[in-house]
């Protein structure tokens, strides 16, 4: 950090080097401002209005993507956390946008309600998340977005704005999914339910197996995700399925945690990635090893402890939404693609279901979707794999995960969501200026 300066509220600097938590992005920002309330946040946006200088919201960085980036005034809402209210009556609790999904696991926990779904990583801000659309797995569940029953948000001109499906219906339904081009969200209102046990089963089993009988078990399961190993038939399967009322919980034992998910997928993990860097031809054989070192298991427990993952190695991520029938056609044309090139995948598959919705940038809007997400350690060069990919999702009528990895524009992307222009209209209408504007903004969206 360079000199400190005098500011608005939070602590502020200027001069700052940022970078994303893969490294995949970076930025020299002019300066960088923590709010401790919404007026505070009205006054950061007021006063980079008058100095010229654009404006953009972080809440951990866990985009792979530049949605965050800018050159200019950078708020950082880590102090704008914590739930200020819950309805158990309606099934709602309003929460402050920089809250991390870990914490607000907890804190709903504590007051025994929870998220009907989640993603596999709870490290991201509430408005991150549900502003670049994260997801979880569950042909009837949708994703972060969709549960938002309202919110606030700071407008360039320094208004604040009420948002729900009555008030300002429009503003909402934009803002829902906003990549931070609509303004600075402050506050939001979710969904919950009362808190649930999850029973998980996870197990190996063949690709060609889980692909003869992925619709089964996708309609048969609450949660049904599986990870294929590349360069290998082997896949792990997760099924994750709500118990009865008064089902005891029956975690893993701190043994066996500790070494699947501390070990095995971490530490061993980071270990055997730096191996294939340095030696890509025994990439295939550690694969085959590590596809069959996860051995099954069962557990039962509360469902945000079942349904994240702790990631500790750090890596970079393409992820594509398609028509749920376009799974298995999406993914053995990926096999094929990696058996016939000389391209060495350290890192798993990952693949997953999600419910239709209404929201107008989400991923699944209108239509039941399959997610596939493919990774590489943060080491590694990107190479080819990530365009041969985004070429396979391009002629499946794909849609990107819009905080990951892809190079699509604003004329593709209007092509693949059928609100796109009313999204615009919105953004025109309360930032006309582009005070929330950025390289990849433009490059998504339009000048």
């Amino acid at each position: 950090m360079a000199d400190s300066e005098g500011g608005v509220g939070g602590r502020v600097v200027r001069s700052v080097d940022w970078s994303n938590w893969a490294g995949t992005e970076s930025a020299r920002l002019a300066r960088v401002a923590t709010p401790r309330s919404e007026a505070e946040v009205v006054e950061e946006v007021t006063r980079a209005g008058a100095r010229g200088l654009r404006v953009k919201a972080i809440g951990a960085g866990h985009s792979f993507t530049g949605v965050a980036v800018t050159d200019g005034v950078q708020l950082r809402l880590g102090a704008l956390t914590g739930v200020t209210s819950i309805d158990a009556t309606r099934g709602e609790a309003t929460v402050r946008a920089g809250t991390p999904l870990h914490v607000l696991n907890e804190e709903l926990a504590a007051f025994g309600c929870a998220l009907p779904n989640l993603g596999d990583i709870d490290r991201q801000s509430l408005a991150g998340a549900t502003g670049t659309g994260t997801h979880g797995t569950g042909l009837r569940l949708t994703g972060l977005s969709a549960g938002i029953r309202a919110l606030r948000i700071v407008l360039a001109d320094g208004s604040v704005r009420e948002c729900s499906p009555t008030r300002e219906p429009e503003l909402f339904q934009a803002a829902r999914l906003g990549l931070g081009a609509l303004g600075i969200i402050t506050e939001i209102t979710v969904g919950v339910v009362p808190a649930f046990l999850l029973h998980a089963v996870e197990r190996p089993a063949s690709l060609t197996a889980v692909l003869e009988h992925a619709d089964a078990d996708v309609e048969a399961n609450d949660h049904f995700e599986f990870y294929w190993f590349p360069h290998t038939d082997r896949v792990l399967t997760k099924r994750n399925n709500r118990v009865p009322e008064g089902t005891p919980r029956r975690p893993l034992p701190t043994w066996r945690e500790k070494l699947d998910d501390d070990l095995l997928s971490n530490r061993v993990f980071e270990l055997t990635n730096r191996l294939a860097t340095r030696m890509p031809r025994a990439t295939r054989g550690i694969n085959a090893v590590a596809s069959r070192a996860l051995s099954e298991r069962q557990y039962t427990d509360s469902s945000h402890k079942v349904f994240v993952t702790a990631r500790e190695v750090r890596f970079m991520e393409s992820e594509w939404a398609f028509p749920r029938a376009s799974l298995s056609a999406v993914l053995l044309e990926l096999r094929e693609w990696v058996d016939s090139h000389d391209e060495r995948i350290s890192f798993p598959v990952e693949c997953r279901v999600a419910a239709a919705d209404d929201v107008w940038l989400s991923t699944a809007y209108e239509r039941e979707s399959c997610y596939i997400a493919v990774h590489k350690y943060h080491r590694q060069p990107r190479g080819a794999y990530f365009d041969a990919f985004e070429a396979i999702a391009v002629n499946h009528g794909g849609r990107p995960h819009w905080g990951k990895i892809h190079t699509r524009d604003a004329a593709y992307l209007r092509g693949v969501y059928p609100r796109f222009d009313d999204f615009l209209a919105v953004r025109d209408r309360v930032d006309p200026e582009r005070r929330f504007a950025n390289p990849y903004l433009e490059r998504v969206l339009g000048p």
